[in-house]
């Protein structure tokens, strides 16, 4: 279905990306005049997608977080075994679901930028279907998990007690594949404010229950990951029936369709890419995370580590950087399907330029309460030491978490997936971790010497995903788009942008 704009934008976002498009092709005004009138219209185009999809991330992160503190209470055995639970077992599906749904930021982008609605509620029913059948072998997984766990080296105790709050993440893995689907589904379209108020609603449901079940029913472990699960299918419920309900998706969700099935190994092989690529990038700082537990004095390895990595700015600003991400992807993924080179240019130039100049504020931020901010989360003078000389560190990996995600979300809009992935083996697997081991190890620089090892393959990746965006011949990308959106008709063509093209 093509043409016309969706009820509800005012003006819409096709009316201000045509706009867009037109600024920047006016060879006759003034650049500077242009870039300002662009940028402008741009900002506009942007924050309805990033701000809230931030908000929905955070909100989605403390889920997570606040299930963790209900079995914190319940002793130290439930601590460990749900921080095991989440933090290993549950980390791996959700990397594996969220990067198997980015496939459609790629095609539903850059379907809605074509007009081509009806195209959007099918590429969300065909992730569906495909991240459900991947879940049935992630179930499994779930359901050895006590015997994996063991044969990891965990205590029969701590593999035992996560084992059961493990079995209550079963449906969440189900929740997963509907749910990134929908999201990438509505972000495709601009529509993310209302994920984020269903995101909020849900955390308060969350802690009431949670409280409930946990502490007024007993049933501990098995039950607060139960709750997490089905908060997760609230979300996912809510979702749909905003979806089934709103004028705004009538012409994107024209409801179930048999096409759904059709053109599914393509799709796989997409999806997998994006996979590949994301869960490369997360198990990289979990390996190094884990290189840490090596050291002479592992325990002031991980805290420090810890407190910077997982538990403050790192972790928390990289909310932010997930925002932009989602907000760079649908861009420019808009953008190649509207046929806008242009535009499709400009916008990764300014969601670049705003994430990096915020994560720079942050990083000042930090380097001037370096002494004062680990107190929050440790008493000991020891670790708070170590955490303030890890700060020059931690800003420079949050400047470059400023402009790495940009990137990769622009690859995902673009299709480069196979590309990114590439470069993630190369960059991480032998560069930074190789580099991170011998310097830590070899040279007995400690955690610093990791976290240098870290900083220097993602530097190489961010300078090489740079080099590659910043050159991109976007007239092509056009044309490369169109015919991705066209392979359902011709299935000669495939999905994945080539590597021969770079």
């Amino acid at each position: 279905m093509a043409g016309g704009d969706q009820r509800g934008d005012s003006p819409s976002s096709h009316e201000l990306s045509g706009r867009l498009e037109g600024i920047l092709a006016d060879g006759e005004a003034p650049w500077a005049r242009r870039a300002c009138k662009a940028a402008a219209l741009e900002v506009r185009l942007l924050a309805p997608i990033a701000a809230p999809a931030i908000v929905v991330y955070v909100l989605n992160n403390v889920l997570s977080i606040s299930t963790q503190i209900f079995c914190g209470h319940l002793g130290n055995l439930d601590l460990a075994a749900s921080s095991l639970g989440n933090n290993g077992i549950q980390i791996f599906a959700y990397g594996l679901m969220l990067g198997m749904g980015s496939a459609v930021e790629t095609l539903c982008g850059q379907a809605y930028g074509a007009h081509k609605y009806d195209m959007l509620g099918v590429y969300m029913q065909r992730s569906t279907v495909l991240l459900t059948a991947t879940a049935v072998p992630l179930a499994v997984i779930y359901a050895f998990s006590r015997l994996i766990l063991i044969l990891l080296g965990e205590s029969p105790e701590i593999a035992n007690a996560a084992a059961v709050f493990v079995y209550g993440l079963i449906p969440q893995i189900f929740a997963y594949a509907v749910n990134f689907p929908i999201q990438k589904f509505l972000q495709a379209q601009s529509i993310v404010a209302p994920s984020a108020y269903i995101s909020a609603a849900t955390l308060v449901l969350h802690l009431v229950v949670g409280w409930l079940v946990v502490y007024r029913l007993g049933m501990g472990l098995l039950g607060a990951s139960l709750v997490l699960s089905l908060s997760w299918w609230v979300i996912v419920a809510a979702q749909f029936v905003y979806i089934a309900a709103s004028n705004r998706c009538r012409r994107t969700w024209t409801g179930f369709s048999s096409r759904a099935f059709s053109g599914l190994p393509e799709f796989l092989k997409l999806s997998t890419a994006s996979a590949v690529m994301l869960c490369l990038e997360t198990w990289y700082f979990q390996i190094l995370i884990l290189l840490a537990g090596l050291l002479d004095d592992p325990e002031l390895a991980l805290d420090s580590l810890t407190v910077w990595y997982s538990m403050t700015l790192a972790g928390w600003v990289m909310m932010i950087s997930i925002g932009f991400n989602a907000a760079a992807s649908v861009r420019v993924g808009n953008e190649l399907g509207a046929g806008h080179p242009r535009a499709a240019a400009f916008s990764v130039v300014v969601v670049t330029a705003v994430s990096f100049v915020i994560t720079v504020v942050m990083a000042v931020v930090f380097l001037i309460f370096r002494d004062y901010i680990s107190y929050i989360f440790t008493e000991g003078e020891t670790v708070a030491r170590a955490v303030s000389d890890l700060c020059p560190f931690l800003a420079a990996t949050l400047i470059l978490n400023g402009i790495q995600p940009v990137l990769s979300g622009v690859a995902v809009g673009c299709g480069w997936q196979k590309i990114v992935a590439y470069i993630n083996v190369g960059c991480y697997y032998f560069v930074g971790i190789p580099l991170g081991f011998l310097l830590g190890f070899k040279f007995h620089l400690g955690a610093k010497g990791i976290w240098t090892g870290m900083l220097g393959g993602t530097c190489m990746q961010t300078f090489i995903l740079f080099w590659i965006t910043f050159r991109t011949d976007w007239n092509k990308e056009v044309e490369q788009a169109k015919k991705r959106l066209n392979q359902w008709e011709d299935k000669k063509q495939p999905l994945l942008a080539s590597t021969d093209d770079y």
